[in-house]
């Protein structure tokens, strides 16, 4: 029997934040809609004041829609629009988390972003021969950015350092995977 099915999910599940607060923000928002017009009806039927609006009167403003401007209409099915797209898109494509994989048969292996930052934040440094202090990566879902800041009157080899990060990205071997782009700084820093 094999677990790479169970390692995907579980590879799945760490990458990807679930879509719960929407869900729960658009239920809350269900519920109170449908609470303040069960509490419209609930007035209506023991003859006291509507809170906003009649329940007829609303139902009324609904049926006469055709005779309102135009441009009501067509702000108020764009705004719907929108929104519908927006909720889709969310839905389609989920949110990530700054997290990549790595590719195992044995175990479900989740790394950081800041980690692999961090990792490559040396080897750059070695290449580059300068201080961890001198270089910065960000890492995000398909890119590393190195930044190096060679000593005052030092040259970093470009090469080198690109050559390095590459090797430690390859031997990684992250889900997905990512690239590398190496920029030095054209000044130098004092006491580096």
């Amino acid at each position: 029997m094999s677990t790479t099915p169970l390692y995907r999910r579980l590879n799945r599940r760490e990458t990807h934040s679930p879509l719960s607060g929407l869900a729960i923000v658009l239920a809350v928002l269900a519920i109170l809609v449908l609470a303040y017009l069960g509490t419209e009806f609930v007035l209506r039927a023991f003859g006291f004041a509507p809170l906003l609006v009649a329940p007829q009167a609303l139902a009324q403003a609904v049926v006469n829609a055709p005779a309102y401007p135009a441009w009501t209409l067509i702000a108020g099915g764009i705004v719907a629009a929108i929104i519908g797209l927006v909720l889709v898109i969310v839905a389609v494509t989920g949110a990530r988390r700054a997290r990549h994989t790595l590719t195992s048969e044995r175990a479900a292996t989740v790394i950081d972003n800041e980690v692999i930052a961090s990792a490559l934040a040396r080897h750059a440094a070695s290449a580059a021969h300068t201080s961890a202090d001198n270089t910065s990566v960000s890492v995000s879902h398909r890119t590393a950015v190195v930044r190096v800041t060679p000593a005052s009157g030092a040259a970093v080899d470009a090469a080198a350092v690109t050559a390095a990060v590459d090797e430690q990205l390859r031997s990684y071997d992250l889900k997905p995977s990512i690239r590398s782009r190496v920029i030095i700084s054209t000044e130098g820093k004092v006491g580096a």
